[in-house]
């Protein structure tokens, strides 16, 4: 059993889908997110969408370096993760505009005060004006706060987000084929609408990461930052503190980067990268090339495979160098290469499914963003769905 799954989390999700599956999955099945019809309007020329996600264990994260540097900011880092992990699965589907979002904090007041409410609430709120600026609009409606300490340790910050839109400008993912290539677009570096470095890490495998990476004195200070019923050898087994120093390579141009140093605390808490500034553009520029939108959070590089229209082989055999963050988690879980891309996206989480004659004008729009992208793969006719990864020289094959 792997430490991802001894720690009771499933990079699948395997019971979540069985809870589910006979729900109705909406007009579109392969889509990246439910669409319906226009409940709120009664346009058959409109659907509606609401989706739900958070920032997850990241929280957790977040506390231990508040408690252990002072530093309150990170918390604006955790709002920007609740947004970001709903926004980039709506941008999947094509819908960049008029959305509607509201949070839900739950906390423990004990350990929680008001004042890191107020930075997750205001930065919420700065998130959204930076990307009113990109042309992304959303609506913060508010949300509900509840003090649950009898539920949670820490804090558990979520959001939903809705959405009404023309059917005729979706992204279903039916129009993936065989031919297609995969654009894929770096998780880490220095977009120009980011003001530091970003480690890559989003908002997924980040219980396998602290625990991997942290060493056991955080589980000794702080019982409140783990499930107390997890097997003692499970738990903060890293070499890592939270203020360990460390250098990272930061492109800040065509070919040139820079060598800045931060910390362990820094990387692991990397704000989730949102793409919705370079996929509004491509999504209004280029729209009838884009064939499919994948958001590989969590499920890693696995995450295409549940949403291809039919029986293809996906095989990514130019996949990015990952970066240092990915770097760091292996060494210090010794996890294979199976469960690292399995669990993490290990250097892109946008893909672009589309022809060979669309993905150049795709990658030259990315650079204007500062964002690594390239052609790490494409889609072949097969018997059944797979997926090749090519790692080091070595196949995996999911």
């Amino acid at each position: 059993m792997s430490l991802y799954a001894q720690r009771g989390v499933s990079a699948q999700k395997e019971e979540v889908h069985q809870a589910t599956e006979k729900l109705d999955k909406g007009l579109y099945p392969n889509a990246f997110c439910k669409i319906y019809p226009d409940y709120l309007g009664g346009d058959p020329a409109w659907v509606n969408l609401m989706h739900a996600d958070g920032a997850g264990t990241k929280s957790i994260l977040a506390y231990l370096y508040w408690k252990e540097t002072g530093d309150i900011s990170v918390w604006k880092g955790i709002a920007k993760d609740a947004i970001a992990m709903n926004l980039d699965d709506l941008l999947c589907v094509g819908i960049y505009d008029n959305l509607l979002f509201s949070s839900t904090i739950d906390r423990n007041k004990r350990n929680i005060p008001g004042e890191v409410l107020s930075a997750i609430i205001n930065g919420s709120q700065e998130f959204f004006d930076e990307l009113k600026g990109f042309g992304v609009g959303i609506q913060y409606l508010g949300g509900e706060t509840a003090d649950v300490g009898d539920v949670v340790r820490t804090i558990a910050v979520n959001g939903t987000m809705t959405a009404r839109w023309p059917k005729d400008r979706l992204v279903t993912n039916d129009k993936i084929k065989a031919g297609d290539v995969i654009v894929g677009f770096a998780s880490y570096g220095q977009a120009t609408y980011e003001q530091e470095y970003n480690s890559g890490i989003g908002s997924n495998g980040l219980t396998s990461a602290r625990h991997d990476m942290l060493h056991k004195t955080y589980g000794a200070r702080f019982h409140e930052s783990y499930d107390t019923t997890l097997e003692e050898s499970v738990v903060y087994i890293g070499p890592h503190r939270m203020t360990d120093a460390i250098d990272v390579f930061v492109p800040t141009g065509v070919g040139v980067s820079e060598t800045r140093t931060t910390d362990i605390g820094h990387l692991l808490l990397s704000p989730t990268r949102t793409y919705a500034p370079l996929l509004r553009r491509l999504l209004t520029e280029q729209f009838d090339q884009i064939h499919g939108l994948i958001h590989c959070s969590g499920g890693g590089q696995t995450k295409c495979m549940k949403y291809l229209p039919a029986n293809f082989r996906i095989t990514k055999d130019n996949l990015f160098e990952p970066p240092v963050i990915f770097k760091q988690i292996k060494e210090a879980s010794g996890s294979d290469d199976r469960e690292m891309y399995q669990v993490f996206n290990m250097g892109h989480r946008l893909e672009v499914f589309t022809d060979a004659t669309g993905a150049d004008a795709m990658i030259s729009l990315g650079k204007e963003f500062n964002i690594d992208a390239q052609i790490v793969g494409r889609v072949e006719a097969a018997e059944q769905k797979s997926l090749r990864l090519v790692v080091g020289g070595k196949d995996i094959i999911y």
